[in-house]
């Protein structure tokens, strides 16, 4: 029987592990918002303290035992603190992040939004003023090397979280209407702010590398390019203004490390795979089954799964929130059916689990995909 991490390094070589791997708690796309984190303990009969580690977007950290209960085979690693001279909490539901962008929670919301991203007003002459926060501050890596080799120790993958993600960071701090006007009509400045994100993207993760690189078995990066029906800007606009960075931050990674790229996008980004390929992504995650071009895993599979590997695919638009545990399960059973043979598939759900998935799903899922994925597939 694989150890883990051997299971997660046999699918991304393409080759049949023992079982397909599970990701429950590795990253912010495969963990479960604070509410609904603490009733699936309340359902489990688990008491602990839940701790999340994205105020805005109530990402929690996993307990282990709650990971262990679930087969996950990863387990997260986290950079510290960005310094930054803008950070400040205002109240229980207003904070300011290190990049100066302010969040808000209307009452009785879970959720934070921007009122009023810092540079929706800048000029290029601005950008060189502002007060960018030290991505690559060596008090964020220190001591990282050693709490990933613990986790290999302890027979898991490392995935890292890179924070590796220059197109939505321009756009949160734009404002995505802006970020969308300026890329058509004023691309000098889209430029301008791509190039200034993308240098302190690229010495955090060379920081984080350096430290860790050798333990590092996934990496996390992402940009939602994608939206229900087509990706948010043209292939030819992404090609154009987006892709040379993307390259560049891949480039920086794989030239320092043997770690798989592991790739966010919500949406319908299948007009742009072959690219994310071409700039050195690994896995492709969440696998937005529920977007234009995306539910068809099979095809997927069969037109890109020898380059690329998948992670997510359980559908939590439908299925996981409105389904029964039995349609949870048939989803299941369809998207290994699809996406695991031959390896190259790493079960996950649709980006993070929302409060209103009945923890009853949630315990289908990963039952299912503990029967339903052992190799050789039955399905």
């Amino acid at each position: 029987m694989l150890t883990p991490r051997e299971r997660v390094l046999c699918a991304l070589n393409h080759e049949e592990p023992d079982r397909v791997p599970i990701f429950f708690g590795t990253s912010g796309a495969t963990t479960i918002l604070a509410p609904g984190y603490d009733r699936l303990k309340a359902y489990l009969g688990i008491k602990s303290e839940t701790k999340v580690f994205w105020r805005a977007l109530q990402y929690t950290i996993l307990d282990e035992e709650v990971m262990g209960h679930f087969g996950s085979d990863g387990r997260p690693l986290f950079a510290g603190a960005i310094p930054s001279t803008l950070a400040r909490d205002i109240s229980d539901d207003a904070y300011t992040d290190a990049w100066g962008i302010t969040w808000a929670r209307a009452p009785g919301s879970i959720y934070y939004e921007i009122p009023d991203p810092p540079l929706q007003n800048a000029t290029i002459d601005d950008l060189e003023r502002y007060p960018w926060p030290d991505l690559a501050h060596p008090s964020r890596f220190q001591g990282l090397a050693a709490k990933a080799r613990a986790i290999q120790d302890a027979g898991y993958a490392v995935v890292a979280l890179s924070g590796v993600a220059p197109f939505e960071q321009a756009y949160v701090m734009r404002g995505i209407e802006n970020w969308l006007t300026d890329m058509a009509g004023n691309p000098e400045f889209a430029l301008a702010l791509l190039r200034k994100i993308t240098d302190l993207m690229r010495a955090s993760v060379i920081g984080l590398l350096e430290e860790a690189g050798e333990y590092i078995d996934v990496i996390i990066t992402g940009d939602d390019l994608g939206s229900q029906n087509a990706p948010l800007i043209s292939p030819r606009m992404y090609r154009r203004l987006v892709k040379p960075f993307h390259a560049e931050l891949m480039s920086a990674i794989k030239s320092r490390s043997k770690t798989k790229i592991f790739y966010h996008s919500d949406g319908n980004v299948y007009p742009l795979l072959n690219d994310l390929i071409e700039v050195g992504v690994d896995l492709l995650n969440p696998v937005q089954v529920s977007a234009t071009d995306m539910g068809d895993t099979a095809r997927l599979k069969r037109e890109f799964g020898n380059r690329l590997s998948f992670c997510g695919a359980i559908d939590t638009q439908w299925a996981l929130p409105r389904g029964t545990p039995d349609d949870v399960r048939r989803e299941v059973r369809r998207r290994i059916k699809d996406l695991g043979p031959g390896g190259g598939y790493i079960l996950a759900a649709v980006h993070c689990l929302q409060p209103d998935v009945p923890p009853e799903n949630i315990v289908a899922m990963f039952e299912e995909a503990m029967k339903a994925g052992r190799y050789p597939l039955a399905l």
